[in-house]
């Protein structure tokens, strides 16, 4: 059992275990205790089995509701007409069909599940295998099945199982965010590559990994390294077999380092084959996606081959087709809200309703930004005097309990309404609805190179620093954070990005 201290993340090796490099002793956990809280290596395997067991369930749950709806939507209460009994054993067996075709399409493997969009596209290549194959089974056996039940249960059947998977990992990203159901990790490699992956780690817990302690590489006379940065350093390069059974870990990340070559690589995956420890191999590059990096084997060699971004072509035409359509429907739909939000702005204070402010877009081009005014006029002459209690994160100019803010604007600010006339830019073709936060020219005169990347794509009304933060960001983490959506862009991060908005507008952390 593994035995890590909530309070304070340190470790110690398993009883009876030789080890030169031990930790503070914490207190000790019963097996009992440790089970419900997800911990030990038994019990995180029990947990994950029990989970894939959950979204089983549900997906037939999903299945059989839809199967009840679609055969009291074509055929009623009443029941069918005689030469229709298909359709019977068509919603008889479409749960397990449909949870047979899931494990068919691997829904339920472990690294689909968790994090990323590759599960929920699996749950669509179900439906396209169930619609397939009723299709050939009717047509061969001459069936009459109804095609309004299809048309109802098949589309609700995928719908019902999108939303249980969701609402099951936003469960568990919970818990794993309480310090629950985690696996505990080793960092393996140099110093400063461990800094930046237990960083990025520490930042996205929902990933599942507890970061228990490194393996560095020994110092010049051979002496062992030395613990940094609160992580503990459990070994060297040459000990992390000894560390793994010493500790129990699960999970061993291995970045870039000259001195893990192949054959060295190679000779610790034989032994961790011996051990209950998963390997992973952390690349350079970071902040790529998975779907753009795929395994091209040369010559025997597995080699990463990184995808170019998709920022032109197709795609962007779809993007830039699905932008302006939502954003004519979103006018016409919230139009009695934007004339009550007009009117509350014009007579709460003195100034114009609009506020127009010059943004940089793409390719670095300027445009106006429109935004409901929610400052007193004159407000940008009041910023040299405000600078010294600026909360922002290095760059931008950001202030909690800002003095020029109007009462209204309040309002506006903390649930992101005053940017709805933003809806005009995505019509004029200057914004997206997602994508990058639009700079100002000043900011971008401090850019360094790797922040010009955001101007490749348009910038968004949303976007992955919205549903990450805000405000309350660092300037760093805003470049990352901005670079990463540029780099993995896809309809399906566009459309997982308008989804967290929501929640995060009604929370409004984050807006001041």
């Amino acid at each position: 059992m593994s035995m890590i201290d909530e309070r304070n993340s340190a470790v110690r090796p398993r009883r009876g275990t030789a080890s030169k490099h031990r930790a503070q002793e914490p207190r000790r956990r019963t097996f009992a205790r440790s089970w419900l809280r997800g911990e030990g290596t038994v019990a995180r395997r029990a947990w994950r089995a029990q989970y894939v067991r959950r979204i089983a369930f549900g997906d037939a749950a999903a299945a059989g509701a839809a199967a009840t709806v679609g055969y009291l939507t074509r055929f009623g209460p009443a029941g069918m007409s005689a030469g229709q009994q298909a359709s019977v054993w068509m919603a008889t067996i479409l749960p397990v069909a449909w949870v047979t075709l899931m494990l068919v399409s691997r829904s339920y493997e472990e690294r689909f599940l968790w994090v990323g969009p590759e599960e929920f596209r699996r749950v669509f290549s179900a439906a396209v295998l169930l619609l397939a194959l009723v299709g050939t089974v009717s047509w061969a056996f001459k069936l009459e099945i109804a095609r309004g039940f299809i048309v109802v249960a098949l589309p609700l059947a995928t719908g019902l199982s999108l939303l249980q998977r969701y609402l099951q990992r936003q469960w568990v990203h919970r818990r794993r965010a309480e310090g629950r159901f985690l696996q505990t990790a080793i960092l393996v490699g140099h110093r400063s590559g461990v800094t930046a992956l237990h960083a990025q780690i520490d930042r996205e817990a929902y990933h599942g990994y507890r970061v228990i302690g490194c393996c560095l590489p020994a110092g010049p006379q051979g002496e062992s390294p030395q613990a940094f940065d609160g992580l503990p350093v459990l070994g060297t390069l040459n000990e992390v077999v000894d560390v793994v059974h010493a500790y129990e870990v699960d999970t061993v990340a291995v970045l870039p380092s000259p001195e893990l070559d192949g054959p060295a690589l190679r000779r610790l995956g034989w032994d961790l084959e011996k051990t209950r420890a998963e390997l992973l191999l952390a690349p350079a590059v970071t902040e790529i996606a998975g779907p753009r990096v795929r395994i091209r084997p040369v010559c025997g060699l597995p080699l990463l081959h990184m995808e170019r971004p998709e920022l032109r072509g197709v795609r962007r035409l779809t993007k830039e087709s699905f932008d302006r359509t939502a954003a004519t429907v979103g006018i016409l739909l919230i139009l009695p809200v934007l004339a009550a939000l007009a009117l509350a702005v014009g007579l709460t204070s003195r100034g114009g309703v609009f506020y127009r402010q010059e943004r940089v877009g793409r390719d670095g081009q300027t445009f106006g930004m429109l935004k409901f005014r929610t400052m007193v006029a004159g407000a940008d002459r009041m910023v040299p005097d405000l600078a010294e209690q600026s909360d922002g994160n290095g760059v931008l100019f950001k202030m909690k309990g800002d003095p020029r803010v109007t009462p209204i604007g309040r309002v506006l600010r903390r649930y992101s309404l005053d940017e709805l006339p933003q809806l005009l830019n995505v019509l004029r073709g200057e914004m997206s609805l997602v994508g990058p936060r639009p700079p100002l020219p000043t900011e971008v005169e401090r850019y360094g190179f790797d922040m010009h990347r955001r101007f490749l794509v348009k910038p968004g009304i949303t976007g992955l620093w919205q549903v990450s933060g805000r405000s309350d960001l660092s300037w760093d983490d805003s470049v990352r954070i901005d670079v990463r959506y540029v780099e993995n862009w896809s309809l399906a991060f566009d459309f997982m990005i308008l989804w967290k908005t929501v929640g995060a507008v009604f929370r409004g952390s984050g807006a001041y």
